[in-house]
């Protein structure tokens, strides 16, 4: 494979073979990029959701897949021997079968079937199985297209950070964490009262809370609230 700058490509995921991964793309846990018997290429600030299939065909066609620029692949998706062009969003679980040709600023509804060598042109919302068109899409949806993939770019780079971490940072952090939950300022702050302390010496159990150096002063105290 061929990977650009500036990817993530989760552990979980499989990318194999004669693929091209353009820079700031990113493929999701689970998923597989396939390129054994043809050549994938996928294009700059895409991504492929988790347990998505990326494919091509050799043996019933000679069919690579390309994949466009700024194209949200949703998760468990079977990209299959097609061509799906810049600024797209092919929906959760959907199937875009051999030859199928995905027209520029297009969505693909979740759970749909692109029969084989289907054209959707530029601009549309299909759905369905056999996808259909059902109308043309808005200039705000259009331009939702290009902000989902910017939105996954974002996450995507978080997800990469984290990534990276080696175990021992990952307990470092953790512990970190865990201090934070448990810790108050005012147990560490002898400036700062704590409303549950006794007759000003402390709570009672905690060690070393109050010194103690002065217990007439908490006697005085209860002489006082008589």
């Amino acid at each position: 494979p061929t990977v650009g700058a500036n990817n993530f490509v989760a552990p979980s995921a499989s990318v194999i073979g004669n693929v091209t991964l353009g820079e700031h793309s990113s493929v999701w846990y689970g998923a597989t990029v396939r390129g054994d018997v043809n050549n994938v290429t996928i294009g700059k600030k895409t991504s492929v959701g988790d347990r998505a299939v990326v494919h091509v065909a050799k043996i019933q066609g000679d069919r690579p897949t390309v994949i466009g620029d700024n194209v949200t692949i949703g998760a468990a998706a079977v990209i299959h021997a097609c061509t799906i062009e810049d600024y797209c969003i092919i929906g959760e679980s959907t199937q875009v079968l051999d030859g199928a040709v995905i027209g520029t600023n297009s969505v693909v509804e979740a759970g749909s079937v692109v029969s084989p060598g289907t054209k959707i042109p530029s601009g549309q919302l299909w759905g369905g199985s056999p996808a259909k068109k059902i109308r043309e899409l808005s200039s705000e949806e259009i331009a939702a297209i290009s902000e989902t993939a910017h939105d996954t770019l974002e996450l995507a780079f978080l997800h990469s950070v984290e990534n990276s971490k080696d175990y021992k940072t990952l307990i470092t952090e953790e512990e970190d964490r865990l201090d934070r939950e448990l810790r108050r300022d005012a147990w560490f702050d002898p400036n700062i009262p704590d409303p549950d302390e006794v007759l000003g010496q402390g709570l009672p159990g905690r060690i070393f809370n109050s010194t103690l150096t002065h217990p007439e002063e908490g006697l005085k105290m209860k002489e006082e609230s008589k």
